[in-house]
């Protein structure tokens, strides 16, 4: 291809243009012979308008072949075909008697029929009737016609191969596309097969010489999509002749690259086209283009795209478009850029053009889809559409066909309101091909869905609907992710998604606004960006007042939701911002509504951070503009009714519900408050509670779907079966129908609100306090706690925890719920937080979590101190720690601590006289009867395991010394052997290494000779090298053992050898060489006293390494067992001569489940008496504890 595109000058004129040789040997003039051997000229530059006369000249002087030919061929010249065609006509008939003169002129007639049918329009025009336009088929029936004629008078005639291939290469351009998918329909490409042939059969003829001959067959390859073929015929007759312009070579091989990919080589084609023809039109228009392309992968703002579009539109398209306004994919284009412009006269003319005159079917699938957009720009629906189906039909329609076309479609249908249409056709084209715009407008379609059933009455389950525009729309978010996709974001997108994520996922919501957010950012010009910000903060908050506000009031919304308010105050603020810039700046925009909003949702944000006079002082000025803003005056009656609850506040509320009685928000407000002022009185009878008529009048008179008023009567419905008594089997049914009819209420409200948590919260606590039902409550309170971050929610989640015994996870929730706002002392949450830790201590036996039951009671009481339950609370605590440390043995227990729960008593017996001098909340007779037992009782309990636990204190004083220091000194031991070894494991792999490389490639073989080397390794040892299945031990411990601490750690006496044995593991090369050393002693004898020196020395410095790492172990084992075997032999002196008999029944058990080599029997025997020494007590010890197989014992 370097060859083919080089700017070398050879075959060009003197300033380097190549000239076409189309009629270059037509003269200027030629002499007709006459009578009486005279001769007249006739000027072939300036021809008669009429040729009749010189037929008739001709016709008379009987004039030869050459004459006819040449005439004719002049006036082809000068573009007048149909004179020509008459001349080769009249001279045919004349020369109807020489058939070999004859077979010329049909020839070049039929050359000239398939000239006229390149420049014949493909379709009559619109209104135009069929019989009077002389079409692209009309000139090719006439060229076959002629073709036939001279077919019949020599088939062998050369040029009759190349017509007849260019004929059916013509045919087959103006077929119809094929509907079904894939490549090329199998008539078309018969019919192409057979020009193929022609084409080649011409090339034979000529013996290779016919280069239209191979761009004819370069031409049939293309359009069959073998492209790389194409090339190499196209590159072929480039080289044999760099001077051919018409046609261009060159037009081609761009072509092709264009169709692999390489567009840049296709650009480098025709600019060396342009080079050599300035007035291609072919060139200019392609070039134009590649220009159109490569505007499409920038930004359209970016001045790239102006320079690429201008060049392309301005200095191509136009150009082409000036030596050629027939020229169908000019037309198309140029049609394209009018449409751009809405300058539809033009787009309807140059779209026509392009339709009739082309013989390319993409081209007039273009020509009537930008049809179809002048009329879908201009309402005409219909006729829209069925320019869409032609455009569509075009490139093979159904499975095939124009996307875009497909897509125009679809968007009329939407127009139409046939939404079942559309979303049938949108998922066909997602079918068929990815295309992002398809998965754009169905994303979209199913989102309005789902917003349609969130707004209506009745609803509908959309979840499905949901499910799909979220995919979509995910989808094609994830593409702008692609940089070779070249997709630029859509705010569009981002905002359907946020409103599809926000009930589910707020904080994906979330993520989408701040995308937009950003995209807003981008598209601000930096001239406007403020220079005197401080930082990059404040920077970005001077841009935000540029933004949207709509936008900026939506990230204070979903911020207030995830409880950061101060984030959420900041955009609202914002947005407010945003709103005066626009009132400013724009007076026929009424910002209005949006003040509005965003100003009340400023003082609900203001509300949340605890700056309640910022949020009155917010509401009063929103009031100021509009004082019947019924929710602004409902916040500031309920602030006022928590800050002056005896006089202002009920006042406030009271005007409000008398001015707005109607207004739901204004009536669940004044329940509340009836809620708050009945609540230390209730009646009995239910029908009795004001706040119960309240909500019933709601539901009677104004909504009976008022949710508020539902979830309020449950409430009270709760409330009252809480109540109410169950001694007898009667009163427990009424109360479990009382619970029923309040699970009706919340049932109703679920019904009406699916995601109403609230209502979702009051059926789990009736399941738990009406059916013990633990299980399933937890998994609603699960669910809400998803949705609602009360506190009230992590209390009820403790609660559950606590009956099902998971104290963990009951602590977890309660201090959660401590942690929200306003409840870090809240003395219910704290008393269950320490009845909790009580329970855990006392199912666990956990000292530690009885010392925080008595914390957490004590803080309990300190926020309310004059609560007696509460007092109780901490006494029955200090009770429960002395009964546990009371029943705890002395190794488990100190005598601090004792003291300290001695000191806890006496506060207990103090406190419980306290309260049962007062009235107490809990009978009286059982405080006293508790105070004495712990007075009479316990006090002495405590004092004898006091003096106990002292004298086992000062027993084992000078022991637990000593041990501790011995243990001290074999840490210290240990760390000294263990950099000693180090060392030594340093110093060997320094000495092996360069030998390393040797071993590491003799360690395949060592692998391959596995089974052999352990088979010789087995004869060697007598026998014993054959390994018996390793049994599986069970270790329990006995009876009598089981009061001892160490019983519990019971190791298999087995695993300890393989243990022993494993320790400081060899380094890997040394691995490698014993096991080359095996294989060398299975497979050859030793064959000098050097190499079993060496192997000796490498055989003593193992074991010398083993042994020492045994020892080691050994020690620290001996160390370890000592420390808890010291503990028990101090804990009591019953325990001493059990423990004495169990160490004297050690048996000394040799060690199992191992395969000895020849090598691993020598240390066994030079190492026998000091491991004996080192692990003889661990080995049994163990052995005592574990029980043994008969096969084991053997």
């Amino acid at each position: 291809m370097a060859s083919a595109l080089s700017s070398q000058s050879n075959g060009t004129d003197a300033n380097g243009i190549y000239k076409s040789k189309r009629f270059c040997d037509i003269p200027s003039t030629i002499d007709l012979p006459v009578q009486d051997d005279e001769a007249v000229e006739i000027d072939l530059e300036v021809l008669p308008d009429d040729p009749t006369e010189l037929c008739a000249v001709f016709e008379n002087e009987r004039a030869a072949r050459t004459y006819w030919m040449t005439v004719a061929l002049a006036y082809a010249k000068q573009k007048r075909i149909d004179f020509a065609i008459e001349m080769l006509v009249r001279g045919a008939n004349v020369l109807q008697a020489n058939q070999r003169e004859k077979l010329s002129i049909i020839t070049c007639l039929c050359w000239l029929y398939l000239y006229k049918s390149r420049e014949a329009p493909r379709v009559p025009p619109e209104g135009a009737l069929g019989s009077d336009v002389k079409t692209k088929e009309y000139y090719l029936q006439l060229a076959t016609q002629s073709l036939n004629d001279a077919s019949r008078i020599n088939p062998a005639f050369p040029p009759l191969f190349l017509a007849r291939g260019v004929l059916i290469l013509l045919r087959a351009s103006i077929q119809p596309p094929s509907k079904a998918p894939g490549g090329v329909d199998s008539h078309k490409a018969e019919q192409l097969r057979n020009a193929l042939k022609s084409f080649e059969e011409a090339i034979r003829v000529s013996q290779g010489k016919n280069m239209l001959a191979v761009m004819g067959k370069a031409r049939v390859l293309f359009t069959l999509g073998r492209y790389p073929e194409s090339l190499a015929a196209y590159q072929d007759v480039l080289t044999k002749m760099p001077d051919m312009t018409d046609p261009d070579p060159r037009i081609g091989i761009g072509c092709c690259f264009w169709q692999l990919g390489f567009k840049d080589d296709a650009k480098l084609a025709w600019e060396r086209c342009l080079e050599i023809n300035p007035d291609s039109k072919y060139a200019n228009i392609l070039l134009g283009l590649y220009y159109l392309d490569a505007s499409s992968h920038v930004p359209t703002n970016s001045p790239e795209f102006i320079r690429l579009y201008k060049k392309a539109m301005t200095e191509c398209t136009q150009k082409s478009f000036k030596l050629d306004k027939n020229l169908p994919l000019t037309c198309a284009t140029f049609a394209g850029y009018f449409l751009s412009r809405k300058q539809f006269p033009n787009v309807d003319a140059l779209a026509h053009k392009a339709i009739q005159f082309t013989d390319v079917n993409n081209i007039a699938s273009d020509g009537w889809y930008l049809l179809a957009r002048k009329e879908h720009y201009a309402g005409e629906l219909e006729r829209a559409g069925d320019y869409y189906r032609r455009a569509d039909d075009a490139r093979g329609g159904t499975e095939r066909g124009f996307l875009p076309a497909k897509f125009g479609a679809a968007q009329l249908s939407v127009m139409k309101n046939d939404l079942g249409e559309a979303k049938l056709r949108l998922e066909k084209m997602i079918q068929q091909s990815k295309n992002y715009e398809a998965m754009i407008l169905l994303g979209t379609l199913y989102a309005e869905e789902v917003f349609a059933n969130q707004a209506a009455a009745v609803k509908e389950d959309k979840g499905a609907e949901a499910k799909k525009a979220v995919n979509l729309l995910e989808g094609v978010r994830s593409a702008w992710k692609d940089p070779k996709k070249n997709l630029a974001p859509d705010a569009a997108v981002l905002l359907n998604l946020a409103r599809l994520y926000e009930t589910e996922h707020p904080d994906k919501a979330l993520q989408c606004l701040q995308q937009v957010e950003q995209l807003e950012v981008d598209q601000i010009p930096q001239s406007e960006y403020p220079a005197d910000a401080e930082d990059d903060a404040a920077a970005r908050a001077a841009i935000r007042k540029l933004l949207p506000p709509q936008l900026l009031n939506n990230i204070g919304c979903f911020y207030s939701q995830d409880g950061k308010h101060t984030l959420a105050t900041e955009f609202f603020q914002a947005a407010l911002d945003s709103c005066a810039r626009i009132s400013q700046s724009e007076t026929d925009v009424d910002t209005d509504a949006l003040l509005t909003t965003i100003s009340f949702n400023l003082g609900r944000s203001y509300e949340y951070e605890g700056e309640v006079d910022t949020a009155i002082e917010t509401y009063d000025r929103l009031l100021s503009r509009h004082g019947n803003y019924t929710d602004a005056r409902t916040r500031l009656a309920y602030i006022k009714l928590r800050k002056n609850p005896n006089k202002e506040g009920p006042d406030m509320v009271a005007k409000l519900y008398q001015e707005n009685p109607s207004d739901l928000e204004v009536r669940a407000l004044y329940g509340w408050f009836l809620g708050k002022v009945n609540s230390k009185k209730r009646p009995a009878n239910i029908a009795e509670d004001p706040e119960q008529r309240h909500y019933k009048h709601t539901l009677q008179n104004y909504d009976k779907h008022d949710r508020y008023a539902l979830v309020g009567m449950g409430n009270l419905h709760l409330m009252s079966a809480r109540e109410m008594r169950r001694e007898t089997d009667q009163d427990k049914q009424k109360r479990s129908a009382a619970y029923s009819r309040a699970v009706e209420f919340f049932d109703k409200a679920l019904q009406l609100d699916p995601k109403n948590a609230y209502a979702a919260q009051g059926i789990a606590i009736a399941l738990v306090e009406d059916r013990k039902d633990y299980k399933n409550a937890l998994q609603i309170f699960i669910k809400v706690r998803e949705t609602m971050q009360d506190p009230h929610v992590y209390v009820n989640l403790g609660h559950i925890y606590a009956e099902l015994k998971q104290f963990s996870k009951a602590i977890e929730s309660y201090e959660i719920a401590l942690s929200k706002e306003n409840k870090a002392n809240d003395a219910g949450i704290l008393s269950c937080l320490g009845r909790t830790w009580l329970n855990k201590g006392r199912a666990e036996k956990n000292l530690d979590a009885y010392k925080m039951a008595l914390e957490y009671a004590k803080k309990t009481l300190s926020v309310a101190p004059e609560q007696l339950h509460f007092k109780f609370n901490v006494a029955f605590v200090q009770i429960q720690l002395a009964l546990t440390l009371h029943s705890m043995r002395d190794s488990e227990r100190t005598s601090f601590q004792l003291e300290q729960a001695a000191e806890g008593l006496e506060s207990a017996i103090t406190t419980l006289d306290a309260i049962a001098s007062s009235p107490p909340p809990y009978p009286k007779h059982d405080i006293e009867q508790r105070a004495n037992m712990a007075r009479n009782t316990q006090r002495k309990q405590l004092e004898r395991a006091l003096a106990s636990q002292r004298e086992y204190e000062a027993r084992n004083k000078e022991k637990l010394a000593a041990a501790l220091e011995q243990r001290q000194a074999e840490l210290r031991r240990r760390e000294a052997e263990r950099k000693k070894l180090e060392d030594a494991e340093r110093e060997g792999r320094r000495r092996l290494g360069g030998r390393g490389r040797r071993l590491r490639r003799g360690i395949g073989l060592a692998t391959g000779k596995k089974a052999a080397a352990a088979e010789s390794d087995g004869e060697e040892s007598g026998g014993e090298g054959k390994r018996r299945p390793k049994k599986r031990q069970r270790l329990t411990s006995k009876k009598e053992s089981a009061k001892f601490k160490s019983a519990e750690i019971v190791v298999d006496s087995d695993e300890d050898g393989e243990a022993d044995y494993k320790g400081d593991e060899e380094d890997p090369l040394e691995r490698a060489e014993r096991a080359l050393e095996r294989t060398a002693r299975s497979r050859t004898p030793p064959s000098g006293s050097e190499d079993e020196e060496a192997g000796e020395r490498r055989q003593k410095q193992r074991r010398q390494r083993r042994r020492s790492s045994a020892a080691a172990r050994s020690e620290e084992e001996d160390v370890d067992r000592m420390d808890v075997d010291e503990e028990e032999e101090g804990g009591a002196g019953w325990e001493d001569e059990d423990e004495e008999e169990t160490v004297a029944r050690r048996p000394q058990r040799s060690r199992r489940g191992r395969i000895l080599d020849e090598s691993d029997e020598e240390e066994e025997q030079e190492a026998a008496t000091p491991a004996a020494a080192a692990s003889g007590g661990e080995e049994g010890g163990k052995g005592d504890t574990s029980m043994v197989d008969a096969d084991d014992e053997e």
